[in-house]
């Protein structure tokens, strides 16, 4: 004779109308409280209590980051779906349509504004470098859809394919490298170009850290813009770049100038070996940090290598939580708003990993998975758990003990081609056989003396 086993699922969430307006484990973060306040302040409080009341269509497009898979009408049966007995309303496409763009994307601008900043706890392993917070800055592209009204406002990058691709948005973050937390971001079409659009990120820097960028940010007026804040920064310049050497120190690095900006820069031959062989790149780097005692020029080279980690930031929004799709919206106020609504989920899931690792004494945030992270939370919101916290605190959650329960080995160096992998012709390219393996790789770094004073 078989035997059955009856499970009971209890479920808190909020009541009548309001109740489908969750998501999941993550409301604990972004709890009921929080949006009403962001409605309240961008004047988007509805005017009569509705089927889908503000605060219910705030959360559905925050639940559709997380399932961009499907539709508006597929992430609502998902924020419904453990809602049985529950008496919940049954919109049509076209009423979710009507709800988002009565919302508009102020109240998801408020809620990033409140949510952007590093993680509570500095302190974690990886997030400083002799005290400081090491923080990065770059651009990516995102891509939108080819309707009539979002070419009103986002391009094509000319000789794209011909005009046939996609219109771009262009996004510029700053990241927190060690738990890869958002600062502060700015977006906008792609007729201006990172270096337009970083002045407007250089607010959110503060005395105690040292930002990390390529080359692209190498500008004069932008480094001095970086140092006025009080912050440090840390910059790689163009190989072929003059600089004039004032002063040259034991460590091989120099005293120099960028205008009337006091630099020191160090030149370093960076040799990766692999069991390909081996690969030497020239680098050049300016920092404002010039005490050469404190602040070694071999510990520079070493430390630029973190700029990395918001690529890899990058690579999480886009192709983890986006899985490479186009946005959604069709038009330039809604693509803001799915953009903001974006930014806000990311640094949910970061925080509520940065949360669960910084409960383990010693544990690196890098060893964090994001796509463990991200799975348990859209399974959160299936379940509707989690969605209001007891009278305990727990301070790791459902989400938490996934990420601990799976944490990634330390860091270990790898390289590998930087690629496309699914090229966008379906002929092969010309040219030689590209290798796309990846492979554990030994760095060494070795500091060039410059000739001078």
């Amino acid at each position: 004779m078989d035997t059955q086993s009856v499970i009971t699922h209890t479920v808190r969430v909020a009541g009548g109308r309001f109740a489908p307006g969750h998501l999941g484990e993550l409301t604990q973060h972004i709890p009921f409280e929080m949006i009403d306040e962001s409605l309240r302040e961008t004047g988007t409080v509805q005017s009569r209590l509705r089927d889908l009341p503000s605060r219910v269509v705030v959360y559905l497009l925050l639940a559709a980051c997380l399932f961009p898979e499907t539709g508006y009408l597929g992430v609502w049966r998902k924020l419904t779906g453990a809602l049985a007995g529950l008496p919940v309303a049954a919109p049509s496409a076209s009423a979710l349509a009507q709800a988002r763009r009565r919302i508009g994307s102020k109240p998801l601008q408020w809620l990033f504004d409140l949510l952007k900043g590093p993680a509570a706890d500095g302190r974690a392993p990886g997030t400083r470098w002799h005290g400081l917070l090491v923080v990065a800055l770059d651009g990516t592209i995102m891509t939108v859809p080819d309707s009539p009204a979002v070419l009103t406002r986002f391009t094509k990058q000319a000789g794209n394919h011909g005009g046939t691709g996609y219109p771009q948005v262009r996004l510029l973050a700053l990241v927190a490298c060690g738990t890869r937390t958002l600062i502060d971001a700015v977006f906008g079409p792609t007729t201006a170009g990172e270096t337009t659009y970083a002045p407007r990120l250089l607010p959110s820097l503060r005395p105690g850290m040292i930002l990390l960028a390529d080359r692209n940010f190498a500008a004069q007026k932008l480094v001095a813009g970086i140092a006025a804040t009080g912050a440090h920064a840390l910059v790689r310049l163009k190989n072929g770049r003059k600089m004039p050497v004032l002063t040259r120190y034991r460590d091989g690095s120099y005293l120099s100038a960028l205008g009337p900006l006091r630099v020191r820069v160090v030149d370093c031959e960076i040799t990766v070996t692999t069991a390909s062989g081996k690969h030497t790149g020239l680098y050049r780097l300016a920092t404002t940090l010039l005490d050469h005692h404190r602040h070694p020029a071999g510990e520079l080279a070493t430390l630029y290598h973190q700029r990395w980690d918001i690529e890899t930031a990058y690579l999480e929004l886009k192709s983890t939580v986006l899985g490479g799709r186009v946005l959604r919206a069709r038009t330039p106020d809604g693509i803001t708003q799915e953009i903001y609504a974006l930014l806000v989920v990311y640094q949910l899931l970061r925080t509520a990993m940065a949360d669960a690792t910084g409960t383990q004494r010693g544990t690196d945030p890098d060893r964090a998975g994001f796509s463990i992270a991200w799975q348990a939370a859209r399974d959160q919101v299936i379940l509707a758990a989690g969605v209001i916290a007891g009278t305990v605190i727990d301070l790791v959650g459902t989400i938490g003990r996934h990420v601990l329960a799976d944490l990634l080995p330390a860091r270990r160096l790898r390289v590998s081609p930087r690629i496309v992998k699914r090229a966008i012709s379906k002929y092969q390219a010309r040219g030689p056989r590209i290798d796309r393996t990846s492979y554990k790789a030994t760095t060494g770094i070795e500091i060039l003396a410059s000739a001078g004073p």
